[in-house]
């Protein structure tokens, strides 16, 4: 089978613009809705969705590679970097340091041109504390660089690369033509969902470091939707990738056999979609929240006012298995009579609702009490 890269028409990957004319449409009123959102938030709302969406993107772009780092070195690391107040604590995980450093630096100069020089920066960032590999700079390793899976001696290839004596050059062309394609370019393409779908495809085709081309890919793709949209982008590609694995690496793999691309641009233009509707909700719920401490803070005590943040944590779908009396002392320290008559305060005031009987009962909070 011949790949993508050893085609005739490579690297011009033929698609059907007009067939994606809807999905830009529907990106741009979600992505308006959101900013909207966004800009109702509190500045320090603001300050923890920004951190909040990095710490995810973080964390599932290393997921989907099956590597773990240490949140809490991550979020110091992104408060950091983002000059934000900071505990001063000794950062041990250089991995979460790194991802943490990538993350921040691509959102600011995400307006810049893509270049050798930056790629390179990134890398050395992302693999800070690897000496497995060599760092900024492209691979240059005789053996071929597949993607595999199975058990040794029963490896399935998936994918090949170019060798890396062709890097340079195709990295060069690569770069030519993310520039060129910018809206500002000399070949824009003016659909940015067709846009980051082919910049990613390119750059994952080529593969050009020894490892963790898929997190820097990704950072292209987002890199790609910033640059059209004139801001940092409030979406996590990663986030949707990582929920279902299997289905990426499958669109990637069949894209990477020819070079129609139709079929790739709609699977990943539904991740662009379905991640920036994943952070519209969060948005809208953040604003929620804002509004029910505004309304009812002053009618709880702050035993309760941390144990209903506590449980506002935990997003749209509620706290896992409800409050109970129990889980109250676990998180304020008090006796169960204390906790039992600050849940029934909070019920009676309408700011809980009930599920359950008996011991089983449980509680969740009544955001719509404002």
């Amino acid at each position: 089978m011949l790949y993508n890269w050893q085609q005739a028409h490579w690297p011009n990957f033929e698609y059907e613009a007009a067939r994606f004319e809807a999905h830009f449409g529907h990106l741009s009123e979600m992505v308006g809705k959101s900013h909207g959102l966004w800009q109702g938030l509190a500045a320090t709302q603001r300050e923890d969705s920004i951190i909040e969406l990095l710490v995810q993107e973080a964390l599932k772009t290393s997921a989907i590679e099956s590597e773990m780092i240490s949140k809490p070195d991550l979020i110091s690391s992104i408060r950091r970097n983002l000059g934000y107040p900071t505990p001063s604590i000794v950062i041990k995980d250089q991995a979460a340091q790194g991802i943490a450093d990538l993350m921040v630096m691509s959102r600011k100069s995400f307006a810049d041109s893509l270049t050798e020089t930056m790629l390179f920066d990134w890398h050395r960032m992302l693999m800070r504390g690897n000496l497995r590999i060599n760092i900024g700079q492209w691979r240059s390793h005789a053996e071929p660089m597949q993607v595999v899976s199975g058990a040794i001696g029963r490896e399935q290839v998936h994918f090949e690369a170019p060798p890396s004596a062709q890097v340079p050059g195709e990295m060069k062309a690569f770069l030519a033509w993310f520039n060129a394609s910018a809206a500002d370019g000399s070949s824009p393409i003016n659909n940015p969902i067709i846009r980051s779908a082919i910049a990613h495809l390119y750059f994952e085709s080529i593969h050009p470091f020894e490892d963790g081309n898929g997190r820097i890919g990704r950072v292209i793709a987002e890199k790609a939707l910033s640059q059209h949209f004139g801001r940092p982008v409030l979406m996590s590609l990663s986030t949707v990738i990582e929920a279902d694995r299997k289905a990426y690496y499958s669109a990637l793999q069949a894209a990477q056999s020819k070079s129609e691309v139709n079929d790739w641009i709609a699977y990943f233009g539904s991740v662009i979609l379905a991640a920036q509707r994943d952070f519209g909700q969060t948005l809208a719920f953040s604003l929620k929240k804002a509004h029910f401490f505004a309304k009812n803070r002053s009618l709880m005590n702050e035993r309760q006012q941390k144990v209903i943040a506590r449980m506002l944590e935990h997003g749209e779908n509620g706290f896992e298995g409800g409050m109970s009396a129990r889980k109250y002392m676990a998180i304020t320290k008090v006796s169960k009579p204390t906790a039992t008559r600050d849940l029934q305060d909070l019920l009676e005031k309408n700011l809980l609702l009930s599920g359950g009987v008996g011991r089983g009962t449980n509680y969740q909070v009544n955001l719509e009490s404002f």
